[in-house]
């Protein structure tokens, strides 16, 4: 049994112009100490499956399919179930630390707190492991910055705290969600390598959410192609880049700009781009989501949606035209 399983997940959404399924029929499975990545354009429904992990949909949200956790079914549980599951057994870095924490307490009982709710240690020996933790970090100066407050902390700083938060419990899964978004290129590396270093000696899972296909290589060991709500192609990760099937997933990687390309004018010089635009929620097609966009789309394309195609040991792609890939 893995750690995970997520099958046939789907949500519904409440919009202005009525009910819209954001996710639909999103299936994987991640085994403890396992690397997954959810990658996709903005919309696509990667950090809606993070959340329907975690509990936290918004509400009105309408749920159907089963997320197992561990032995457990987490869609049976109710609120006070799932708080008792969140943050002890799975955790999560979100992708803005400003807004992830709490402007009106300093970090280090940030940190505390769910060291007392969840392992019920003292107001002391939860403040000495908060400062264990932030050293754990690698937080400069951790023991001054116990008692001072987000805004007085840089970005990745404040990153560095979240990160202390979600790991404060020892959680199982540790679910990633941008967590570089906000930060510069060297922070970026610094904070993704400090979160690989912790997964590896933890023996924790990792689900990474993130756009750049990079940081993927370099991050996860299996990754998943997200579009309109459901996962166009997984596999292997280096099985993904190397051998991509879906038109999607190819438009990403031929999107990515490479050192060397040069800045000559005219088509030559520039950077691929996958005509036309992610559809609304309200508006996604019956058929293959992407198939307005795909240049190699049929009208069995629009018809229903692709079953799933299997290229090779456990990589798939949900496509009509894998033979022209």
């Amino acid at each position: 049994m893995s750690l995970l399983e997520v099958d046939d997940l789907r949500v519904t959404l409440l919009t202005a112009r009525g009910p819209a399924m954001a996710l639909r029929g999103v299936s994987f499975a991640l085994e403890q100490g396992q690397t997954l990545g959810l990658i996709g354009e903005s919309g696509c429904g990667k950090s809606l499956t993070a959340l329907a992990v975690m509990g936290l949909l918004p509400e009105g949200a309408q749920l159907q399919g089963r997320i197992g956790f561990d032995g457990q079914e987490l869609t049976a549980l109710d609120d006070a179930a799932m708080c008792r599951l969140r943050g002890r057994r799975i955790a999560m870095v979100f992708q803005e630390p400003m807004t992830a924490l709490n402007p009106l307490h300093t970090v280090g009982h940030q940190i505390a707190e769910p060291l007392r709710l969840h392992l019920g240690l003292s107001a002391g020996a939860a403040r000495a492991q908060a400062l264990r933790l932030l050293e754990r970090v690698q937080l400069p100066n951790a023991a001054q910055r116990l008692d001072a407050y987000p805004h007085q902390l840089s970005g990745g700083q404040r990153q560095r705290v979240v990160i202390a938060i979600a790991l404060a419990c020892g959680p199982a899964l540790l679910v990633a969600d941008e967590p570089t978004t906000a930060l510069d290129v060297t922070l970026q590396r610094e904070v993704l390598q400090l979160i690989e270093g912790l997964v590896q000696e933890d023996g924790m899972a990792l689900l990474l959410i993130s756009h750049d296909l990079a940081l993927m290589a370099d991050s996860v060991q299996r990754l998943l192609v997200m579009y309109g709500g459901t996962v166009v192609e997984d596999g292997a990760t280096a099985d993904v880049l190397r051998r991509a099937a879906h038109p999607y997933t190819r438009g990403l990687i031929a999107a990515r700009p490479r050192l060397g390309q040069g800045r000559s004018r005219g088509v030559a010089g520039r950077l691929a781009t996958i005509p036309g635009r992610v559809p609304d929620l309200a508006d996604l097609p019956h058929g293959c989501a992407f198939a307005d966009r795909c240049v190699m789309a049929l009208d069995a394309c629009r018809a229903a949606p692709p079953p799933p195609v299997l290229l090779g040991p456990g990589h798939h792609a949900r496509c009509l035209r894998t033979d022209a890939a």
